[in-house]
């Protein structure tokens, strides 16, 4: 099951992808008004069932009408896992650390597929970080890592495009992630039903159609299971939020010369049997 949240005719929504059309969900249950609140509620299970009976009656809307919006627009908590590739790590020059390094982004950093990523003024150095992303279905504190895919919805896409320059301005990364519209998730979220085995998944970023990071999920140094246990040790996770999962080697920062994204280019993310993240990069007006 494919669901996404998206924006028609200045209406707000969520909805499922069946036969490539939308189906407009929260005018199916208006008490599920965004799919956060539908997780809470009913589950994937709960929504499942809700998508078998009004497939034949309710509204849908063409795909390409529709203008796709952050998985979870309003994510109560957004948690990046850091340099947990090895490659990565190893790239940027960081000793390996007992536990996972974790930090946060704000949910106006984010902006859904086909919008585009917004280089601010203040910096030029703007790079990319194809990642898979975890979004929370039922909540939980201290999650065992045997029963933490449990409390998983699905998994999407996210690039967690970042400002170098402010990043490194200490060593805390908060500034040089949180820019508005620096990042993008999305299309839409996969049910973890639909996934055989998240280890198996492969990550590939291209920018402007070469190929600038590839990488199988089973190269993570702490797996989905460690890092939502890890998370759910010292936070509530509660459904709709989201865990970005860390990024493959081949960021634009540690290119010689460095590569970042332009104004112009397109940055697409692609996560195999989940879908594909395209967006432009503009420059702030």
């Amino acid at each position: 099951m494919k669901l996404l949240s998206y924006r028609s005719s200045d209406r707000c929504s969520w909805g499922a992808l069946v036969e490539g059309e939308v189906l407009d969900l929260a005018a199916v249950n208006p008490a599920w008004p965004s799919l956060a609140t539908a997780l809470d509620a009913a589950g994937t299970d709960g929504i499942r069932r809700a998508v078998t009976a009004a497939a034949d009656s309710a509204d849908r809307i063409a795909l390409d009408s529709a203008e796709l919006l952050p998985v979870v627009p309003h994510p109560g908590k957004v948690l990046c896992v850091g340099l947990n590739y090895e490659e990565h790590r190893i790239e940027t020059g960081r000793e390996r650390t007992e536990h996972p390094v974790i930090f946060t982004r704000f949910p106006d950093t984010f902006v859904g597929h086909g919008a585009p990523l917004v280089r601010p003024a203040e910096s030029e150095r703007f790079d990319f970080e194809g990642e898979l992303a975890l979004v929370i279905g039922r909540g939980g504190r201290r999650i065992a890592p045997k029963d933490a895919l449990d409390h998983v919805a699905g998994v999407t896409c996210l690039n967690d495009g970042s400002i170098r320059d402010f990043q490194f301005h200490t060593h805390q990364f908060t500034p040089g992630k949180n820019f508005p519209a620096t990042g993008s998730m999305g299309p839409w979220l996969v049910t973890l039903d639909e996934v055989a085995d998240p280890a198996e998944l492969e990550l590939t970023t291209r920018l402007n159609g070469a190929e600038v990071q590839r990488a199988p999920l089973s190269d993570l140094t702490y797996s989905l299971p460690e890092i939502v246990s890890y998370c759910s040790s010292w936070t509530q996770l509660r459904p709709g939020d989201v865990i970005a999962t860390g990024t493959p080697g081949g960021i634009g920062a540690r290119r010689e010369p460095p590569l970042w994204m332009r104004p112009g280019d397109v940055c697409e993310v692609e996560v195999s049997g989940v879908g594909l993240l395209r967006n432009p990069v503009v420059a702030e007006t």
